[in-house]
């Protein structure tokens, strides 16, 4: 009987130029021997294998398609070369497959089909958030984005604000970065005046930025974000625990 070949989740860069700092010399050993990928992007997939500098050439590598339009029922082909005893990599499209990140769905497929899943450390925009905004890393939550509707979103705000207070809990959001502004703009209206708010910025890259202070505070500087990958993170009790 052939044994499985294992799933690798393969951690990508969360900024432009900076695998040389953040992609540690694990992943590039244990890409050496893999072959066969699962990606989110196909060519971008291609192009940070390629600066790695890993393989003489990636044209020999097979790389098949696996986003958020990706069905259950194509899973079982796309593991073909892990069913035949090859390892497989995923890779997403910035920081951790599997995280806030459609890669999830290869993982409970390798999961329910008792293919051994082996994370590999890398950078992850929503740690570094935490661990650099001073709020509670006890207790958080990740809501992925907040609704487009502007009245829906300021329900959500508020609703997440009262959660945060009762349970002491850092809430944290993403956004697209041309909608950055956008967002700020909305939690500066919606939050109380001492909750405190982190915006993280460019994580990792030339433009990091990340600055924790109350809404209050917020709202006497002239806080213009540029259209970088963004994380945001408030929390409206004044404990850590």
């Amino acid at each position: 009987m052939t044994k499985y070949g294992k799933l690798y989740l393969i951690p990508t860069v969360i900024a432009e130029d900076t695998a040389s700092k953040v992609i540690p010399e694990q992943v590039r050993d244990e890409l050496s021997s893999i072959q066969h990928f699962l990606a989110e992007n196909v060519r971008t997939a291609r192009r940070f294998i390629s600066s790695l500098k890993i393989f003489d050439s990636v044209e020999a590598l097979q790389f098949t398609t696996l986003n958020k339009d990706t069905a259950t029922d194509e899973l079982p082909e796309m593991f073909g070369p892990a069913f035949e005893g090859h390892p497989l990599g995923i890779l997403s499209e910035s920081g951790s497959p599997g995280v806030a990140d459609p890669g999830a769905l290869a993982v409970r497929f390798a999961h329910d089909h008792g293919i051994t899943v082996v994370p590999l450390a890398g950078p992850s925009s929503i740690i570094l958030a935490l661990a650099g905004s001073g709020l509670s890393g006890q207790h958080f939550a990740f809501h992925g984005y907040l609704p487009v509707d502007p009245d829906h979103a300021k329900k959500v705000i508020k609703e997440l604000e009262k959660e945060s207070l009762k349970k002491s809990q850092t809430q944290i959001f993403i956004e697209t970065p041309y909608r950055n502004n956008r967002l700020l703009k909305k939690l500066l209206e919606t939050l109380n005046p001492e909750t405190r708010l982190c915006v993280a910025v460019d994580l990792t890259g030339l433009s990091e930025s990340v600055k924790t202070m109350p809404v209050r505070k917020w709202k006497t500087v002239s806080a213009e974000i540029p259209k970088l990958p963004a994380v945001f993170l408030f929390n409206a009790s004044t404990k850590l625990q």
